[in-house]
C-alpha cells in the first residue's frame, strides 16, 4: 500500500508525535497489517473495526480520533458513506483504501474530505498483477499448485508455520519451502502481502 493520492499535494506526516487512529479494514490479516504500519508511523492507539457498524460504535464509545484508515469497500455498507459520517462527527484525517484508482473513485473520495487515497491494487509494492485462476483445478495464477493454495489459505487465518504443518501433515520445514515457492511465483515474502495477492486474484477467500 504505497500508492498514495493526497489531496492539495499536501503530506501529512505523524512521526513527530504520538497519534490515534482507527483501521476500518475487513480481512483480520490485511487490518493487521495496517495497524502495524500505523504504529510503525507513531500511532499510540490504534481501534480497529471490520465494517461500518462496527466502525461507528467504535466511533461512538472513542470520539473523535487524530486519523482513520478505512477501505472503500465494506461488507454491510460503503467506506465512503461512513467517511462522511466520521468528517461530519469531528473526525478531520481519513485515508481510504481501495483496490483500484478508477478517477470516479478518487474525485467521490476527495470531496467527501479524504485526505489521502491508497491503492492497494495487484501492482502495489513492485506485486506483479495475477490472473484469477479456477478453484479445483491441478494449479491457480502463475502456476500455485493446490497445496500450495491450501497453505496461503491457512496463512489467511493466521496461522503459524507449526500450525499448518498439524492441519495439512506436513513438517513445519515443508511448510517452510512451499512458503518459499508461493513467495517466487508472487513476488513478495511478507505473508500479509502474499494473503493480499492471493484474494485480490481470488485464490483464497
Amino acid at each position: 500500500m504505497t500508492t498514495l493520492v493526497e489531496r492539495g499535494g499536501t503530506a501529512y506526516a505523524f512521526r513527530a508525535s504520538r497519534f490515534s487512529a482507527m483501521a476500518v479494514v475487513t480481512h483480520p490479516v490485511l487490518r493487521e497489517t495496517v495497524v502495524r504500519r500505523l504504529h510503525m508511523l507513531g500511532a499510540g492507539d490504534v481501534v480497529e473495526a471490520a465494517s461500518v457498524a462496527e466502525a461507528r460504535a467504535r466511533a461512538m464509545s472513542t470520539g473523535p480520533r487524530d486519523l482513520c484508515v478505512l477501505e472503500l469497500g465494506l461488507p454491510d455498507g460503503s467506506g465512503l458513506a461512513l467517511l462522511s459520517e466520521l468528517r461530519q462527527a469531528g473526525w478531520g484525517r481519513c485515508v481510504l483504501l481501495s483496490p483500484g484508482d478508477d478517477p470516479y473513485s478518487v474525485r467521490a473520495a476527495l470531496a467527501a474530505g479524504v485526505k489521502g487515497f491508497v491503492v492497494t491494487g495487484p501492482t502495489n509494492e513492485g506485486v506483479r498483477p495475477l490472473p484469477t485462476g479456477r478453484r479445483g483445478s491441478g494449479t491457480g495464477p502463475d502456476g500455485l499448485s493446490q497445496r500450495e493454495i491450501e497453505v496461503l489459505q491457512l496463512v489467511s487465518q493466521g496461522r503459524s508455520n507449526r500450525d499448518i504443518g498439524g492441519e495439512l501433515s506436513l513438517s513445519a520445514l515443508t511448510v517452510k519451502s512451499h512458503l518459499a515457492r508461493i513467495a517466487r511465483k508472487l513476488g513478495t515474502g511478507d505473508r500479509a502481502e502474499m494473503v493480499a495477492v492471493a484474494l485480490r486474484a481470488g485464490v483464497i477467500n
